[in-house]
């Protein structure tokens, strides 16, 4: 593990500068005047809600490579849109039939589901949108680059095909391998690519971008193990989603393959991989990577 490098206030005050920033951001570029009612329910969707995780951590990659300040906004705006799309289509009954999602009724029982199908794509759509600005602000061949590590992350490569493999694996018994794998495209891709798509908009080696890869690599692991214990150790209202959902569902979990203790202790070592990548960068301002790994360690909900 890392040596503490960042105080818990000075991070926490950056982290809420940082979220307000981005749900600043988040409130202008999503629309409220699609036709329809469209408009209010993809705002419903994106805002007042979420860690924002994946924003922070493109944000802290980027001031972590002296990385383009407009490009790295519209990075972490553009995968966390990504990442609502993706909780309003597994939140659908076809998905994971889930009615409760940070902490208020999911899209599809607040707006239908057909509705919730379109916000889903709608969000999509607008995600690639912002990376490519008609404003100049971000140019051609970092937009290119941009869209392609979202898209990859995104999709049967990443998110798309981990959610496959989940919903194939239902009543199944995965060994570690197996999860794994899984995981690492169905959360592990999208915060992974919140890492390189931060990366992206800065000046760095290629080794230092293999080694912030696999930092992401790492989080994202990390961050499915936490969910999984906390499936089973916290309640509803603190997580603000259905809790005991995996179980009841007969998913495979790393809970359910390795117990309770040693899945903790498991996400422990998957974090100390994280903080010696980033220490071995070489990069000088990692701070806010090393202090955003170890909350995803921590968190409650």
């Amino acid at each position: 593990m890392s040596p503490a490098r960042f105080h818990p206030q000075a991070f926490a005050a950056w982290r809420e500068q940082q979220q307000q920033a981005v749900e600043r951001a988040l409130s202008d570029w999503v629309p409220s005047d699609a036709p329809a009612g469209l408009g209010e329910a993809m705002r419903y969707a994106v805002l007042d809600g979420g860690k924002r995780l994946r924003p922070l951590l493109a944000l802290a990659t980027s001031l972590a490579v002296d990385g383009q300040a407009a490009a790295a906004m519209r990075a972490a705006c553009a995968v966390e849109l990504i990442h609502a799309y993706s909780l309003v289509h597994d939140d659908m009954p076809c998905m994971d039939n889930d009615v409760l999602r940070r902490g208020k009724p999911t899209v599809h029982v607040r707006f239908g589901e057909a509705q919730a199908l379109l916000v889903g794509d709608a969000l999509q759509a607008l995600a690639f949108e912002l990376l490519v600005p008609a404003d100049g602000s971000v140019s051609p061949a970092l937009s290119a680059r941009l869209c392609r590590l979202l898209a990859r992350s995104a999709g049967a490569a990443g998110m798309a095909g981990g959610q496959a493999v989940d919903l194939a694996s239902v009543g199944s018994a995965l060994d570690l391998a197996s999860l794994e794998a899984m995981h690492q495209k169905k959360t592990g891709a999208l915060l992974q690519a919140s890492v390189t798509m931060g990366a992206a908009t800065g000046d760095v080696s290629d080794q230092a971008l293999d080694l912030l890869a696999r930092y992401g690599a790492c989080v994202g692991l990390a961050f499915q193990v936490v969910d999984d214990v906390l499936d089973v150790t916290a309640d509803s209202a603190t997580l603000g989603k259905t809790a005991g959902k995996d179980a009841a569902s007969e998913k495979p979990t790393f809970v359910s393959l390795m117990g309770l203790g040693p899945a903790q202790a498991y996400a422990d070592r998957v974090l100390d991989e994280a903080h010696d990548a980033l220490l071995a960068t070489g990069l000088r301002r990692v701070d806010t990577l090393h202090a955003l790994a170890d909350w995803v360690g921590r968190r409650a909900s």
